[in-house]
């Protein structure tokens, strides 16, 4: 038994010892702190972070003008979050109720703050609890997106698990571009609405704000359009090859019915817009002309110059000559009603028409093309694509909608008002804009996201070739360093094209997908000076939880491996 004299000094060695071990937990929960504060993606324009942290319990409030719905309806979008993932349900109250409560959320509508424009918010996080404040909704929304990141993911022996704590920090954020996109082609392979929303979801998690739904194409078409009904009766089927490579699958057979495929209803369309809308997302529909036709013309052959007959092509053909006749006037009256009806559904201002690969070998060989380039005074076949441009971008101003196509829309003259989207690399976006048009960028060297995703082309899933690895998107700058500033508002933005010939189902667009999605939307969201390619790795570590927690088959880029087993091929060896 120690004497009395040493008792001093022992107690004196445990309360040392203890002092150390409560510094040293305060220093691990300090490091998680920051940690938990520099998690986010797409990175934040500016955040500071201070000492603590708010945990939140039952007792929380979700608060906000009740009276004003999209408020409201934000609120309801915490709300269903934290019951899902967080397992509380938080009170959702008036602002009128409850505005002095320091165990809340409060969302708040503020009058215009130039500082954060349209889709900017301020975050703050303090001991009075969380304020998430911006001028408009959309700004609203990706201020929850970042809040939500906020919250640590853990794993357990039940999967990821969220922790209902949040650090103390400030936040002042809005994006870089106007236009932050991801495309998907649903006629190569047809999705259902159910993957199209989630597909939706994971860009909204990102923050992205545009969807650009390829909808029509030489191996399908997917809209309903209710004047022409046998465009989805039979263009939206193809005979099955779907275990043949897809640029080496055999034609139809006399008498074989086409059974692969599918098409969007006009309400399903709704559905989907609709659900966009509320995640703060325009969906940009594209009507392919003159090109990538070939499911139209089986369904109208007159619309052709050579009258056919047609099939859907259950592959890849190259090249594809068959487009529609641009000396027709019943060519124009067509694709008039389609667009039309395609206008009344879409509420954005912007309807895509393709333009691109459009071959003109039948053009150069048709009496009626040839006597439109005549009566026009057009020089040749580019200038008759010219022609056909600016005829369509005319009725779509009629319908108060904007024409936006691929980069081959500057071929034989640009339409007047046309918006490009320069995908052979960044040259004719660059002319466009000098010449006082919109861009968005979206070059195959940085945004194709049907390349391969490692060198070693064996260990991948069969893809349609290129290369294009994660550093290689996160290192793409949209706005041409050469551009003077006087025409730099003219660069839109970015995005990523997912066109899926080797996509047969939702599980590999996701793996094709993401993270390069994760890469592309701290382009164009983060404030370039900000954007270092080391961080966001460290911080795409983390982020992948909060894909596992969604049960996304992302690529991780540190394995190489899929985060769930991505199908073989789906056609035989």
């Amino acid at each position: 038994m120690p004497s009395l004299k040493i008792v001093p000094q022992y107690v004196f060695f445990v309360l040392a010892t203890l002092i150390l071990i409560v510094m040293a937990c305060a220093s691990r929960q300090m490091v998680q702190i920051q940690q938990m504060e520099t998690d986010i993606i797409p990175k934040p324009m500016v955040m500071t972070t201070d000492p603590g942290s708010v945990h939140l319990t039952d007792s929380f409030s979700i608060l906000c003008d009740t009276d004003d719905k999209e408020l409201e309806g934000l609120s309801s979008t915490l709300y269903d979050w934290c019951k899902k993932f967080l397992d509380l349900e938080l009170h959702l109250k008036s602002t009128k109720q409850a505005s002095e409560s320091k165990q809340a959320i409060r969302l708040t509508l503020q009058k215009m703050d130039p500082v954060l424009g349209k889709e900017g918010y301020q975050l703050d996080v303090t001991d009075n609890g969380v304020t998430l404040q911006a001028n408009t909704g959309a700004g609203l929304f990706y201020g929850l997106q970042t809040l939500i990141q906020l919250f640590p993911a853990t794993q357990t022996e039940n999967g990821i698990q969220y922790e209902a704590v949040l650090p103390f920090v400030h936040i002042t954020d809005k994006p870089r571009f106007s236009w932050r996109g991801m495309h998907l082609d649903v006629c190569r392979h047809f999705f259902p609405v159910s993957f199209i929303k989630r597909y939706i979801d994971l860009l909204a998690m990102h923050k992205m704000n545009t969807f650009h739904w390829h909808l029509t194409e030489d191996q399908g078409w997917r809209i309903e359009i209710k004047q022409y009904p046998r465009l989805t009766e039979i263009g939206a089927w193809r005979v099955d090859r779907e275990h043949q490579n897809w640029s080496e699958r055999t034609p139809p057979e006399p008498g074989e019915q086409a059974t692969y495929g599918g098409f969007y209803t006009q309400d399903d369309i709704r559905e989907v817009i609709k659900y966009a809308r509320k995640r703060y997302i325009t969906v940009v529909p594209e009507i392919e002309m003159p090109g990538h036709a070939v499911a139209a013309l089986a369904a109208y052959p007159e619309l052709s110059c050579t009258g056919g007959p047609f099939y859907v092509m259950p592959g890849g053909y190259w090249p594809i000559t068959n487009i529609y006749c641009a000396g027709k006037d019943t060519v124009f009256k067509f694709l008039e009603n389609v667009l039309e009806e395609v206008a009344a559904l879409f509420p954005g201002e912007y309807i895509h028409i393709g333009g691109d690969e459009a071959f003109k070998d039948n053009w150069e060989k048709c009496s009626d093309c040839q006597a439109r380039i005549k009566a026009n005074g057009l020089k040749d076949e580019h200038e008759l694509q010219s022609y056909f441009i600016k005829r369509i971008e005319e009725f779509l101003i009629s319908k108060n909608k904007k024409l936006i196509g691929w980069d081959e829309i500057l071929e034989g003259g640009l339409a007047p008002e046309a918006t490009v989207m320069s995908w052979r690399g960044m040259d004719g976006g660059i002319i466009a804009s000098k010449a006082g048009h919109d861009v968005v960028m979206s070059p195959t060297t940085h945004c194709y996201l049907d390349y391969y995703q490692s060198e070693d082309q064996e260990a991948e899933p069969v893809a349609i070739g290129g290369y294009l690895p994660l550093d290689s998107v996160y290192a793409f700058d949209p706005m041409p360093p050469e551009l003077e500033p006087s025409r730099q508002h003219h660069i839109l933005g970015a995005q990523c094209n997912v066109w899926t010939e080797y996509m047969p189902n939702g599980n590999h667009v996701e793996y094709m997908a993401l993270p390069r999605l994760c890469a592309l939307s701290e382009v164009v969201w983060s404030p370039r000076e900000q954007r270092h390619y080391e961080d966001f790795l460290r911080r795409l570590s983390v982020h992948y939880k909060r894909l596992d927690a969604l049960d996304v088959n992302y690529r991780n880029h540190e394995t190489g491996k899929a985060a769930k087993p991505t199908p073989k091929t789906y056609y035989s060896e």
